[in-house]
């Protein structure tokens, strides 16, 4: 149960420190007084999303401490040893939230995440306000409800069938690998035909490409480059050039050589020069013959790049790519051209396990319409002592077989809350002809069905009984004492049947201190609550209005 709230710095809240006692709870005050910004602190440390708007203007941040003590064998317990964090069975919340729109959360002292803190409160808390109206009003989370009577049961059947579901996923995908159905592998086997006799017809060479880009380089500039090269021929062979200038040396170097070893060796490096600048000329002789390019030869050179790149940008990157793709894609032909029986194998495994999907998924459906028949007549029963004595509350589900089944992990079944309030009307979806009123008793019905199944200890009521007064109000303010007879209830109500109704009442109230509005909550006595019992009623304080008031009170106390 929730013991204590402590609040500061939220709205118009500067510091509030509440404790609850077990049983009912109720808080009440004048419209506006602030008994929202109680509700959000409570979702605020919960775990529900936060903006900067909440915090007190003037002050940086906003602090959120909540309290519980809880079973030691609980959920909430079991999953804070998965977290390694301690507890004797008290678990201390407290969120921190900065106008820079950073958050800090600790759960006894350590430092969590709000996706572990929401985890945690799952087990602690349920709120219900008008938001969980519209939750159960759309049909896609009625399942959910259905589920959730099952507990285990419903969780291993499903855990069944997204087993069996990912083995026929992977069927099917190694079953794509090797074509698909035998049209989709004619398909597939004639594009792989064409990929590979395209990159076989172009003949690839491994460096191919460079190599004509280097040939193309040479094509464009070869009136350049020829130019460049007879220059460098003419320096070389021309009279006075290097070549006779090497001449000359040599022969004067070869009359003094025999003097000294030193006058030899220069004329053998000399005679070594010589040598590379004749081995030169010829290579620049070379160069001028093989610049005889035609208008043909460049042709085929723009040709075959433009053939290299084609295949570049449908196979692969460089030659070695493209040759990868070939050799894969082969392996894949030869592989489809020899799949026919191993297709039929799969289809075969496929059909068998849409044999088992289809067993699962009537076996979770029977367990779901025998739930839900129970679950409708208790809601029914309960519906009746909320004064709608005519209530008629059924659970419609589609029809499915195996040619029709839509396997999914949640199963096959589509199903709709169908009501009816009145005598001789007939049943409709729930959204179309519920009322206010009583979308309030049929949810608080709903939730005394609820109440065992999920370990928490404190339920949260935010003004479930809009809609309702008199007869009805006095239904529904017993419900919540026999509820909070073995859960601890904190409900927010402007009907004195639940004021009267409840262990603890708590007044939430304005104040203006200094120019600046503070909101506050108090634990009223016996007395006070008799007062604000005498202002729900719009009594004027009297006697006879005070002992009304007392009578009411009595009316719930055995």
């Amino acid at each position: 149960m929730l013991n204590r709230l402590y609040i500061k710095n939220v709205a118009l809240i500067s510091e509030a420190d509440i404790e609850f006692d077990c049983g009912l709870n109720v808080l009440s005050g004048e419209t506006g007084s602030g008994k929202s910004i109680i509700l959000d602190s409570i979702n605020f440390v919960l775990g529900s999303k936060a903006d900067k708007s909440m915090i007190r203007h003037g002050e940086n941040e906003a602090l959120v401490k909540a309290e519980f003590n809880v079973f030691a064998d609980s959920e909430a317990i079991l999953l804070l040893k998965d977290y390694d964090i301690e507890s004797d069975g008290e678990i201390i919340i407290s969120r921190r939230f900065g106008i820079d729109g950073k958050n800090a959360v600790k759960i006894n002292g350590n430092t969590v995440t709000l996706s572990m803190l929401k985890a945690l409160t799952l087990h602690l808390v349920d709120v219900h306000g008008q938001s969980e109206h519209f939750f159960l009003l759309n049909e896609n989370n009625q399942l959910k409800v259905i589920d959730s009577l099952l507990g285990e049961k419903a969780e291993t059947v499903k855990k069944q069938i997204t087993n069996i579901l990912s083995q026929k996923r992977q069927l099917k995908d190694k079953i794509m690998l090797l074509g698909g159905d035998e049209a989709e592998r004619e398909r597939r086997l004639d594009l792989l035909e064409y990929q590979i006799k395209e990159i076989e017809n172009a003949d690839l060479k491994i460096g191919e490409l460079d190599e004509l880009k280097e040939r193309r380089n040479k094509i464009l500039n070869v009136e350049k480059i020829l130019n460049a090269v007879n220059a460098v021929k003419e320096c070389f062979n021309d009279d006075g050039g290097i070549c006779d200038g090497l001449f000359i040396a040599s022969r004067e170097l070869t009359k003094i050589s025999g003097i000294s070893e030193e006058y030899n060796a220069v004329l053998t490096r000399i005679d070594a020069i010589n040598t590379d600048v004749s081995d030169i000329s010829d290579t620049l002789t070379d160069i001028a013959d093989s610049l005889a390019f035609d208008a043909n030869e460049a042709q085929y050179v723009e040709d075959r790049i433009s053939t290299i790149k084609a295949l570049n940008k449908k196979y692969g990157a460089t030659e070695e790519d493209i040759l990868a793709f070939k050799e894969k894609a082969a392996t894949e032909r030869d592989a489809i051209a020899n799949s026919a029986e191993l297709i039929d194998k799969y289809s075969l495994q496929i059909e068998e396990y849409d044999n088992e999907l289809y067993k699962l998924c009537v076996e979770l459906s029977g367990l779901r319409k025998r739930a839900a028949t129970s679950f409708c007549k208790a809601v029914e029963a309960e519906l009746k002592t909320l004064n709608i004595p005519d209530a008629v509350f059924e659970i419609r589900f589609n029809e499915f077989t195996k040619e029709t089944a839509k396997f999914q992990s949640n199963g096959c079944d589509e199903l709709v809350f169908e009501f009816s309030a009145n005598k001789g009307e007939p049943l409709k979806p729930l959204s179309k002809v519920i009322s206010g009123g009583e979308i309030s008793r049929f949810m608080l019905a709903v939730k005394t069905q609820l109440k065992n199944l999920n370990g928490i200890s404190t339920y949260i009521f935010d003004e479930i009984d809009a809609g309702i007064s008199g007869y009805t109000a006095s239904k529904v303010a017993s419900k919540f004492k026999e509820i909070a007879s073995c859960t601890q209830i904190i409900a927010v109500s402007h009907l004195p049947q639940i004021c009267a109704a409840s262990d603890s009442q708590y007044l939430i109230f304005k104040r203006d201190d200094g120019g600046n509005t503070y909101t506050n909550i108090k634990k009223l006595n016996s007395e006070q609550k008799v007062d604000e019992i005498v202002r729900l009623t719009g009594n004027i304080d009297s006697p006879t209005a005070r002992q009304h008031a007392e009578e009411l009170i009595k009316q719930y106390s055995n």
